[in-house]
């Protein structure tokens, strides 16, 4: 009896052990998989014709919806698209209105999953010398150019990202040069050494002087280059509601920061019944961090 006593206090003492050793084990960090995009809708004009957004909205739900996208940066967007986006049922946006800081004019907003990620911070700030109130700036002419960033929570795993969205100015030199500048300025100061996301129509090419300040800084990487899948699709993201168009001028980005991990990356070149859903491509890219 006193050996069959001292050999399960023995044992007693190796399960304790056990346990508290495994107790002690740092927890494995889930990894945090996104389906990242961005989408120039194309405002909202009947000068369009067929090509006018009461004719393509649906073709835009169903490919959000079809290619899953978690969280993507739209352009050109007035608020009553956004909304039209939003009878999805399980996104929500921020972003302001570059006319007003509130809904008036385009947005530049961010459409995120709402059951998936939590809002943590969220701003604005537009391409000028004066970026905290609606502004042109430098050589623009045409209009405000407004940037939306926020701070996201994924809910299931509990990491924070930052996710910032432009549109450049598509006429002056020095305003997509200075926004740039600025981008950069601003991701450095918002999101510290955090994963974070650029996505926007940037109206350059990669060998234009916008888009090469911004592979010569460093701090974010183009999405296309460091894909571990070849990218899927065209290069070009812009199509003009052209069928035969070359469809070879890149102006649309994803940028990461280092930390991230580009698994694929696709332009997604469809139609439906010889209808484009916008005038520019949607870019997608799954990522992992």
């Amino acid at each position: 009896m006193k050996k069959l006593a001292t050999m399960m206090v023995f044992l007693g003492m190796i399960l304790s052990y056990g346990c508290s050793a495994i107790k002690q084990q740092p927890e494995t960090k889930k990894q945090t998989i996104v389906n990242v995009a961005t989408f120039n809708l194309r405002m909202d004009t009947k000068n369009d014709g067929d090509d006018a957004w009461p004719h393509r909205k649906e073709m835009v739900k169903e490919l959000v919806r079809f290619h899953n996208f978690d969280i993507f940066g739209t352009q050109e967007g007035f608020k009553h698209q956004l909304d039209g986006i939003l009878e999805l049922g399980n996104y929500a946006y921020v972003g302001a209105g570059r006319d007003d800081g509130k809904d008036a004019g385009e947005h530049s907003a961010i459409v995120y999953k709402k059951d998936r990620f939590e809002v943590l911070e969220n701003g604005d700030f537009w391409f000028s010398e004066t970026p905290n109130v609606p502004s042109k700036g430098w050589d623009a002419t045409c209009c405000n150019r407004i940037c939306s960033w926020a701070k996201f929570k994924d809910k299931t795993t509990g990491k924070e990202f930052y996710f910032f969205n432009a549109h450049y100015d598509h006429q002056g030199k020095v305003a997509r040069k200075n926004s740039s500048l600025m981008l950069l300025e601003r991701i450095r100061k918002v999101a510290g050494n955090n994963p974070v996301f650029a996505t926007g129509d940037f109206n350059a090419t990669p060998d234009d002087e916008p888009i090469q300040i911004i592979y010569t800084d460093g701090l974010m990487k183009d999405s296309r280059l460091i894909s571990v899948q070849p990218p899927y699709g065209t290069e070009g993201t812009f199509n003009s509601f052209n069928l035969k168009a070359p469809m070879k001028d890149r102006i649309d980005y994803i940028w990461v920061t280092p930390n991230v991990t580009v698994n694929k990356y696709a332009v997604l070149n469809e139609q439906q019944y010889g209808h484009f859903p916008s005038d520019h491509f949607p870019v997608m890219a799954n990522v992992s961090f």
